[in-house]
């Protein structure tokens, strides 16, 4: 905790382009990196979370492909897409706080060098039990990425420049999360499905040995791991997602219950282990601070909304509107688009504007679109559709940047593992939770599911406005 601000050139560092990168105090991240390593060093955090974010999607796309090619029923090969989603999430927080022990950037790579190796096993694979077995290992290595990519960001940029760090990660996950189906559809117009993994791996090797040189080190704290909590946030994790999914698509009542239970009973003694913790994996002590609450419980409903949206509207383009899929894909892309542009102004503009005035007039921007998706009539032109999906892109890349900015900023620096796994795990609860109401709407009401599914949408959007909103009261950061 000496280190202090000199008149020395930034690069003769430790961590400076050329050099090893060192273990550095908080004090000293206070300042970030030095230019250009900054740039070099965001490049690889963004490339990592985009190949992360991207494999959750694009598996989507070529399901019936994978599943004819490997002789594999539909059913089971939904296999290919749950084995790494359930990977990322029994594992995002363990991973989490081993960041916050042995360091950031020795979990960032790891986790980055085990996916690259996994997609090749996945290009490779001739089964589709080798494939699933490859998508597990793909997924730890995934979490590996997603656990502390923030956290990275945190160390990257100056405390004052925070915003607009955080502003470029929630752009390119955003942005990677809408336009996965876009690129799996071009990659399968002209090669077979296994360039989908392939592609993968020069791309990680590239990040592999950049990130080396850039990604500053951080000594991290001594300490122990609780491996047995990691086991139990498995279990919870893992019987949760298992009996939502179920929920959604009407497994036996009996089994959902006995899953849900599982989760409860689990999760009841989880929790009570973690708060005799000092650093625990469930971040409660986190969760104790009420402005980073109020932060999780919007990103859990804002991604519900999102993924209830991403679902039905092909649906609905298709199924009601009579669109064919180059059309929907079309029509679906103003929505990235538009996070492009409103993720970094929503940077910058946090500097000025309380994060909670910010998020929630995004939000409510999301919610008026989603409702005017929903109500469009029997014949609309292209272009009132088209301005309808920018209106929701504009309204959610102007929510995520400072609601992603206040959960890190919120945190101590020794917990910004923590934090970072917290942030990453609400995503993908509200994911989830999302499909799965998109599966049991379809399943009650096939033929109006997906404007339903809309209203529904609209309803967490409003939700996330409102909790977003209340963290004006809380005391300022």
């Amino acid at each position: 905790m000496h280190a202090q601000a000199s008149g020395k050139d930034d690069s003769a560092r430790p961590g400076a382009p050329g050099s090893a990168p060192a273990p550095a105090s908080s004090h000293e991240h206070d300042h970030g990196l030095p230019l250009p390593q900054r740039y070099w060093a965001i490049l690889v955090v963004a490339l990592g979370i985009t190949l992360a974010v991207l494999d959750s999607a694009i598996a989507n796309v070529a399901l019936p492909t994978i599943a004819r090619d490997l002789n594999a029923s539909a059913a089971s090969s939904i296999w290919v897409i749950n084995a790494y989603q359930l990977a990322i999430t029994i594992s995002l927080l363990p991973l989490a706080s081993l960041g916050d022990r042995i360091g950031y950037r020795r979990v960032y790579l790891g986790g980055l060098m085990l996916f690259t190796v996994a997609s090749l096993g996945c290009a490779l694979s001739s089964s589709l039990p080798t494939l699933a077995f490859a998508r597990v290992i793909q997924g730890f290595g995934a979490a590996g990425i997603m656990s502390v990519n923030t956290a990275l960001v945190r160390m990257i940029y100056p405390a004052r420049q925070l915003g607009r760090g955080v502003s470029i990660n929630a752009m390119v996950v955003a942005v990677s999360s809408a336009v996965g189906p876009t690129v799996a559809s071009g990659v399968l117009a002209i090669a077979p499905w296994p360039w989908l993994f392939a592609i993968n791996v020069p791309i990680g090797i590239a990040a592999v040995i950049s990130g080396f040189k850039a990604l500053p080190a951080n000594a991290g704290h001594s300490a122990p791991y609780d491996y047995l909590g990691a086991v139990m946030n498995a279990f919870v994790f893992g019987l949760l997602i298992f009996a939502v999914d179920g929920l959604g698509h009407g497994e036996h009542a009996g089994y959902v219950a006995l899953e849900g239970l599982g989760a409860i009973v689990i999760g009841y003694f989880f929790v009570r282990r973690q708060l005799t913790q000092p650093a625990p994996l469930l971040p409660v002590d986190l969760l104790r601070i009420p402005v980073f609450a109020l932060s999780v419980g919007t990103s859990v409903c804002s991604f519900a909304a999102q993924m209830l949206a991403f679902v039905s509207l092909p649906f609905m383009m298709q199924d009601l509107l009579g669109l064919n899929q180059v059309q929907t894909g079309l029509l679906m892309t103003p929505w990235p688009l538009v996070i492009i542009v409103a993720a970094p102004l929503s940077g910058v503009l946090m500097e000025r504007i309380s994060a909670g005035w910010l998020g929630g007039i995004g939000l409510a921007t999301l919610t008026v679109g989603l409702l005017l998706l929903a109500t469009l009539g029997a014949h609309p032109d292209p272009l009132q559709i088209a301005w309808r999906m920018a209106l929701c892109g504009a309204g959610f890349g102007i929510f995520q940047s400072p609601n992603n900015r206040t959960m890190l900023a919120s945190a101590p620096r020794a917990r910004s593992g923590g934090a970072s796994g917290m942030l990453g795990t609400a995503r993908l609860t509200g994911q989830t939770l999302g499909a799965a109401l998109v599966a049991l709407i379809f399943g009650v009401a096939p033929q109006h599911g997906p404007i339903i599914t809309l209203y529904v949408a609209a309803a967490f959007a409003a939700v996330a406005a409102v909790v977003s909103s209340l963290r004006v009261r809380t005391r300022a950061l």
